[in-house]
């Protein structure tokens, strides 16, 4: 179950199994096995290692209740998008200015629309 909330998250972030693997610095196999259930018991200090390259709480990959379909049913995001995205984080924006462009981008679609 681990596993597979690994691999639906992994693959949300736009992460391929050699990245995920070398940022966390565990091997690819390792890391693999984990993913399809071969290891069922990983040590708590690969999983927080695992969780911190994919920006989780420590929690969300132990808890079983969340459910793993509602993560694979969304799309993961272009690595163009995840650009914007970490620019727009990494830059000193406030939380407040976000909301221009969401205006921006709510125009542009208005716009395109017509």
């Amino acid at each position: 179950m681990i596993g597979e909330k690994i691999c639906a998250i992994r693959k949300k972030r736009g992460l391929t199994l050699t990245e995920l693997a070398e940022k966390a610095n565990i091997s690819k196999s390792y890391l693999s096995n984990i993913e399809r259930n071969v290891n069922q018991n990983p040590s708590i200090q690969v999983i927080s290692k695992i969780a911190i390259v994919l920006d989780v709480d420590l929690m969300t990959l132990l808890n079983t209740n969340s459910s793993i379909e509602k993560m694979k049913s969304k799309k993961p995001l272009d690595k163009e998008w995840l650009e914007i995205v970490n620019e727009l984080k990494d830059s000193d924006m406030k939380k407040d200015q976000i909301n221009e462009y969401k205006t921006l981008i709510e125009y542009i679609k208005w716009k395109s629309g017509n």
